[in-house]
């Protein structure tokens, strides 16, 4: 798998030279990448979630559009419309900004649920259709979303439906006193982001991606994700559990983990390593439990504890 791991290693690089001390998050974008997954950032305004985004994009030369969700934004500002066209009297298309192959919908929170549903063909089935007319999604695609999680006014929950769209969640979190000293010494003459360049194609992107979906998975494992999964439905404290597009998810994400430690085999850690950001924010918590402060990363972890590893059959490499 070191045809895998080595342009992902210069990708990696590439955007940590903008997003500085966040090595384990810039892997999870990684990540979801390989996978043709959706992230959902969940963090306060500031900590570089937007250069996150376009990191990402100049690294593998891809377009990049941002939309900034708010009250008063109409599904047609995401996904675009048919205008009537006089010299030709015919209905032309204008895409939306949706049309990227990189988009980042910020504060997605912000929006009316009829907005925020206008993303959930964009994303699953990687079309949008506007006046009975499918339009293809660009291809890699990507949608990294974020949203305030203490900011609360003015803003209309995600639906379960678009929550378990996304293959990740992550949370950037603030840099350490050394890690904020080193971005203000690298921001004083000018933005980082202004120099990277690309490193690798969208054509090569899409061939490792293929690569990825090769990576072996030892019936053993794939029990193990089945299991844990399962768990989170039977926990006590969990209204909802986890969809079997969790499992898959985890499925995929383990894949790409193991590729990009350049292996063609997945191991238990790499699924849990996963579990976390994987199922954490497709679990409801009963309001008895969120009322004991019982969160779904501690629900996750605790299943993790709880649900033992298959050993490996004779055929897998485990």
């Amino acid at each position: 798998m070191k045809n895998v791991q080595e342009p992902l290693e210069r990708v990696s690089a590439n955007v940590e030279r903008v997003i500085i001390g966040k090595h384990a998050e810039v892997r999870l974008a990684l990540v979801a990448l390989l996978c043709e997954g959706h992230i959902l950032i969940e963090d306060v305004p500031g900590v570089g979630k937007t250069m996150l985004a376009k990191a990402l994009s100049r690294s593998i030369g891809c377009s990049f559009r941002r939309i900034q969700f708010t009250p008063d934004l109409l599904p047609s500002d995401v996904t675009g419309l048919s205008i009537f066209n006089q010299k030709t009297q015919e209905f032309e298309f204008r895409p939306g900004p949706i049309m990227a192959q990189v988009v980042l919908a910020d504060e997605i929170n912000r929006a009316t649920p009829k907005t925020q549903s206008a993303l959930l063909e964009c994303m699953e089935e990687r079309q949008a259709t506007i006046d009975g007319v499918s339009y293809q999604m660009p291809s890699p695609f990507l949608v990294i979303a974020t949203q305030n999680p203490i900011e609360y006014e003015g803003t209309f929950a995600l639906p379960e439906a678009q929550l378990d769209r996304f293959m990740l969640r992550i949370r950037l979190g603030y840099p350490n006193a050394h890690e904020e000293l080193l971005i203000l010494d690298e921001q004083k003459r000018a933005h980082p982001i202004d120099s990277i360049s690309q490193v690798l194609s969208a054509e090569d992107l899409r061939d490792l991606q293929g690569t990825v979906k090769e990576v072996y998975v030892d019936p053993g494992v794939a029990d193990y994700i089945v299991r844990l999964t399962g768990a989170t439905r039977d926990h006590a404290d969990v209204y909802l559990g986890a969809s079997p597009r969790g499992s898959l998810n985890l499925y995929k994400a383990s894949q790409a983990r193991a590729a990009l430690a350049g292996r063609d085999y997945v191991i238990p850690d790499d699924v849990k390593e996963l579990a976390v950001p994987v199922l954490g924010h497709r679990l409801i918590v009963r309001s008895q439990a969120s009322l004991r402060e019982i969160d779904a990363d501690a629900i996750v972890r605790e299943v993790m504890t709880s649900v033992p590893v298959a050993e490996p059959t004779a055929s897998g490499a485990v």
